[in-house]
């Protein structure tokens, strides 16, 4: 089983107890162990996966906090680097039906810090699978780290899987911000785009024109997520499809995180290398959404990201 390395932020997610209030009328928060590639890395350890996070703790209350968190769910953090800067927090609202709105407290935090000399190149050497996503790609040393992580990525002929997850209120320049994302998906082999991002990103709502802008960037396969009416994996050969999924919403947290981290798992138990990744058949490219998308609807049954994923004997039994 190949490893998945993620890197970026693992932050503090403060989420509401009561749902359909604005953040200024919530009393009452739920802390969780949060950050959209730290839950990656959740998903693929729960599943029974090999997962390294790479990023810089605090050494604060809340630091010691995330590395409990990462330890129990078997998340290697051998590779992880501390700090004295803070923690990053995310203040979210949930409307009623469990959708998000966030305010972040991310200046000069601990994630941030984390530099491209901070990357031990031993952990890539046998092709693995690199996932981030857009939060820690604004201008700081960690910008730099995931270059070099892609880079190492590259030159060792593994897979990199790129899920903007974009928070705007993190960007003061947007036009900074759309740059960055085109930029990181023409390095990437995988995109995942949710539907409320596509036209930002690419201009245009039409999900054909779309695919083969990404398709001419150099991506191999583009995951387009619709939450609750479920999700369209393409490449230039096949089109697959999985519908939504009616469940009992409690939180969507971490929805699409577990829904990428599905699928790199899989991959990574198939032992998928890059050079396979066009070759895989239609059967197999609809059996992996279908796992993941199923996946990603059981985590909102729940409250938080990691503590509601599955593992796989809860999948079995869901």
């Amino acid at each position: 089983m190949k490893n998945v390395i993620c890197i970026g932020e693992a932050l503090i997610d403060f989420i509401p107890l009561v749902k359909g209030k604005a953040l200024k009328d919530v009393n009452e928060f739920k802390r969780s162990c949060g950050g959209a590639p730290t839950n990656v890395c959740a998903a693929i350890s729960k599943l029974g996966g090999n997962s390294i996070i790479l990023t810089k703790i605090s050494n604060d209350e809340f630091g010691k906090f995330i590395l409990d968190t990462l330890n129990k769910v078997n998340i290697n953090t051998s590779y992880v680097k501390r700090t004295n800067k803070k923690t990053a927090l995310a203040f979210a609202s949930l409307d009623s039906n469990g959708d998000r709105s966030f305010s972040f407290y991310h200046d000069n935090t601990a994630d941030l810090d984390f530099s491209p000399t901070d990357i031990e190149g031993s952990i890539f050497k046998d092709k693995p699978i690199l996932h981030f996503c857009s939060v820690d790609l604004i201008p700081s040393k960690m910008h730099d780290a995931h270059l070099e992580a892609i880079k190492l990525t590259k030159e060792n002929n593994g897979i990199v899987s790129f899920d903007p997850n974009l928070r705007f209120p993190l960007w003061n320049d947007h036009k900074l911000l759309k740059k960055t994302v085109l930029e990181f998906i023409s390095y990437s082999d995988i995109v995942k785009i949710s539907d409320d991002e596509l036209e930002f990103i690419l201009d245009t709502n039409d999900l054909n024109l779309a695919a083969n802008k990404l398709f001419n960037m150099g991506v191999k396969w583009f995951i387009y997520s619709k939450g609750k009416d479920g999700c369209i994996l393409m490449t230039r050969n096949y089109k697959v499809e999985a519908s939504g999924i009616k469940v009992k919403v409690i939180d969507t947290t971490g929805a699409g995180d577990s829904l990428i981290g599905a699928i790199l798992y899989k991959l990574s138990s198939m032992d998928i290398t890059i050079d396979k990744l066009d070759t895989l058949d239609k059967e197999a490219l609809a059996n992996i959404l279908s796992f993941a998308n199923s996946y990603a609807a059981y985590t909102t049954t729940g409250s938080g990201a990691i503590e509601s994923m599955a593992t796989m004997e809860e999948m079995g039994k869901y």
